[in-house]
Protein backbone atom coordinates (compact mmCIF):
# COMPACT_ATOMS: atom_id res chain seq x y z
CA UNK A 1 0.00 0.00 0.00
CA UNK A 2 2.52 2.45 0.83
CA UNK A 3 4.66 1.42 -2.61
CA UNK A 4 1.26 2.20 -4.62
CA UNK A 5 1.41 5.51 -2.39
CA UNK A 6 4.38 6.76 -3.31
CA UNK A 7 4.45 5.69 -6.85
CA UNK A 8 1.04 7.72 -7.18
CA UNK A 9 2.99 10.44 -5.46
CA UNK A 10 5.37 10.66 -7.70
CA UNK A 11 3.44 10.70 -10.86
CA UNK A 12 1.57 13.38 -9.88
CA UNK A 13 4.36 15.37 -9.26
CA UNK A 14 5.81 14.12 -12.43
CA UNK A 15 2.34 15.08 -13.96
CA UNK A 16 2.75 19.15 -12.30
CA UNK A 17 6.32 19.26 -13.09
CA UNK A 18 5.39 18.68 -17.00
CA UNK A 19 2.39 21.26 -16.36
CA UNK A 20 4.95 23.92 -14.75
CA UNK A 21 7.09 23.55 -17.80
CA UNK A 22 4.39 24.47 -20.34
CA UNK A 23 3.52 27.55 -18.10
CA UNK A 24 6.87 28.57 -17.71
CA UNK A 25 7.62 28.63 -21.69
CA UNK A 26 7.55 32.04 -22.07
CA UNK A 27 8.99 33.24 -18.95
CA UNK A 28 11.94 30.47 -19.95
CA UNK A 29 12.38 32.15 -23.39
CA UNK A 30 12.62 35.24 -22.01
CA UNK A 31 15.26 34.74 -19.15
CA UNK A 32 17.21 32.61 -21.80
CA UNK A 33 17.27 35.75 -23.66
CA UNK A 34 18.61 37.69 -20.63
CA UNK A 35 21.39 34.77 -20.17
CA UNK A 36 19.42 32.86 -17.54
CA UNK A 37 18.27 29.34 -18.02
CA UNK A 38 16.01 27.75 -15.94
CA UNK A 39 16.41 24.04 -14.60
CA UNK A 40 12.59 22.56 -15.61
CA UNK A 41 13.97 20.07 -17.80
CA UNK A 42 16.27 18.78 -14.80
CA UNK A 43 13.06 18.59 -12.42
CA UNK A 44 11.39 16.85 -15.00
CA UNK A 45 14.02 14.62 -15.84
CA UNK A 46 14.85 14.07 -12.23
CA UNK A 47 11.17 13.00 -11.53
CA UNK A 48 11.16 10.84 -14.35
CA UNK A 49 13.88 8.96 -13.43
CA UNK A 50 12.18 8.70 -9.44
CA UNK A 51 8.89 7.59 -11.25
CA UNK A 52 10.74 4.80 -13.34
CA UNK A 53 12.40 3.36 -10.16
CA UNK A 54 9.79 3.44 -8.69
CA UNK A 55 7.43 1.40 -10.85
CA UNK A 56 10.24 -1.51 -10.32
Amino acid sequence: MAARLHTATIFALYQLTLLAGIVLLPVAMVTERLGFRLPVDRAVAGLNDAYEQSRE
